[in-house]
């Protein structure tokens, strides 16, 4: 007899969060090559400019809360539909941000070659007639830039509004009453459309969930290393070690219910966890292993301390191996989601056995880096499997 908590995670709380924003394709079949070749693009730039995105606000002290958030509702996201594509949200508006930035670098090119002719000039004989010419040449190319920036920005900010100036309409405009209602509005709804506080809301919950599990092992871990005895330290580690491979084997599988369900107490359903296991088990031994094995390159990442000028850089190599990881999980809910009866014993049983090994090295790395990372002993609580990639040490 099925309990109230397994409901089916694609109709729990299906119409109140996610659905308002979901992209949705057109039918590729009645698409040209053209467009198709631009879908393509957009979807990558999009995912180029994401990844730097998360990347940088993953190294910022409450803002990586963001980054945790995003992640747990791509994974919720492709629960709920079962498609991969799905976990990519706002791709294009992160491709608008790409091609932007783009047009902005290339704009801003004129002003770097300038301002090099200026400054040897200046090198060479200051004050000089052509660095006087440079100078004055340079302020007005500064000028005409932050006219041509703003004016691409107040059109809508799209490719064609920073590739061509319209300067013809820009007079209009200049002679109207300067309506920027409708740029505000935009901006408005664009800020709107993001969720910020949602996926804030989710991130720290998810945060504070995985923080909840992982708790007691840490600390037995920790504690052991403190202690001058080597049985006693052995022992300990040994309990700490066999505490945090039974915890990570359900915690990602119960993070992503949390952002399904957006309940706390989802933390708590460790029995619908098992009983998903049993209708998906193999996909759940493919989601289990890309979550803990993808997470392992970055401890060695930690083995020398990262400058405060490139914190971010690190979090790229998170982000790329974490965000697949997120998918998959959420893939295997939607397909035990689907599945109303459990698998055959066999398989089962074939998925636990195959987990044993991957869930036994994940734990001997965590272990092992606390006598490699940097922070020694602290860097155990930085679980990035679950966390942002500094969750005590960066908060």
């Amino acid at each position: 007899m099925p309990t109230s908590t397994d409901v089916p995670l694609s109709s729990a709380y299906a119409g109140e969060v996610g659905t308002e924003i979901v992209e949705q394709p057109g039918n590729p079949g009645h698409e040209n090559l053209p467009r198709r070749i631009g879908r393509v693009f957009d979807a990558l730039l999009g995912f180029l400019t994401l990844v730097p995105f998360l990347a940088v606000i993953s190294a910022v002290p409450l803002l990586n809360l963001f980054s945790l958030g995003y992640l747990l509702e791509s994974s919720a996201r492709v629960a709920r539909s079962g498609r991969l594509r799905d976990g990519f949200i706002g791709y294009r508006g992160f491709s608008a941000i790409g091609k932007a930035l783009l047009c902005l670098w290339i704009a801003w090119l004129p002003l770097r070659i300038v301002y090099s002719y200026w400054q040897d000039a200046e090198l060479i004989t200051p004050g000089s007639p052509n660095s006087r010419a440079l100078r004055l040449a340079l302020i007005v190319l500064s000028l005409l830039f932050f006219i041509h920036v703003t004016w691409a920005l107040i059109r809508g900010g799209k490719l064609r509004h920073f590739l061509w100036p319209a300067p013809f309409r820009l007079l209009r405009w200049l002679g109207s009453d300067w309506n920027v209602g409708p740029v505000i509005e935009r901006l408005r709804s664009y800020v709107k459309a993001l969720r910020l506080g949602h996926f804030f809301r989710l991130g720290a919950g998810g945060f504070a969930g995985a923080a909840m599990w992982l708790a007691l092992p840490v600390l037995v871990l920790f504690a052991s290393a403190q202690v001058p005895q080597p049985g006693l330290s052995f022992l300990g580690s040994f309990l700490g070690s066999v505490l945090l491979g039974l915890v990570v084997m359900y915690l990602p599988f119960l993070q992503t219910r949390y952002a399904i369900t957006t309940r706390f107490r989802a933390f708590r359903e460790f029995r619908s966890a098992r009983e998903a296991f049993r209708r998906a088990p193999l996909a759940f031994w493919t989601a289990l292993s890309a979550t803990l094995l993808f997470a392992l390159p970055l401890y060695l990442l930690k083995i020398e301390l990262t400058p405060d000028e490139i914190a971010w850089l690190p979090n790229i190599v998170f982000v790329l191996f974490i965000f697949p990881a997120r998918l998959l999980l959420g893939w295997a809910m939607a397909r035990a989601d689907r599945r109303e009866s459990a698998r055959s014993w066999v398989w089962r049983w074939l998925a636990r056995l195959g987990a044993l090994p991957v869930v036994a090295i994940y734990v001997f790395i965590v272990w092992l880096s606390q006598y490699l990372s940097w922070h020694g002993s602290f860097g155990l609580a930085e679980q990035h499997a679950f966390l942002v990639p500094a969750p005590l040490l960066g908060l």
